[in-house]
């Protein structure tokens, strides 16, 4: 079972974001910016295009309600999304408060929140979410 199959399963404590029956959304824990939030299936599949086609599709509209509550939450430009899923083997959406392009480089420094500072985003996002 991969860390993030333990994460949606509860096993591990999360930053919850958004969640349904199939998919889960939590904060990153080295974000790059405020806002920045992991989207999975609660199915563990390690990458996004071995999904099947009505799932890959529900699996992004998740990723859409994610990331309106995300910009609502967090005023920005625009939400950008990366897969990337090399370092964990569970198939995963960044979605990334953009000011600029630059907030999407994945070289950059990552921020350093507290507990609470990482409580209230997610309960911020959660909030819009739930709307």
């Amino acid at each position: 079972m991969s860390i993030f199959s333990k994460i949606a399963e509860g096993e591990i404590p999360s930053y919850k974001c958004a969640e349904n029956e199939e998919f889960y959304a939590f904060l990153d824990i080295n974000p790059m910016v405020k806002g920045h939030t992991l989207v999975i299936p609660r199915r563990e599949v390690d990458y996004i295009f071995d999904m099947e086609d009505d799932e890959l599709a529900r699996f992004e509209v998740f990723a859409k309600k994610v990331a309106v509550a995300i910009k609502a939450a967090f005023p920005c430009v625009k939400v950008g999304q990366a897969v990337l899923g090399l370092e964990v083997p569970h198939a995963h959406i960044h979605l990334i408060p953009m000011q600029s392009e630059k907030d999407m480089n994945f070289a950059n420094s990552k921020m350093s929140l507290s507990a609470e500072e990482m409580k209230e985003i997610a309960e911020k996002i959660y909030k819009e979410f739930s709307k």
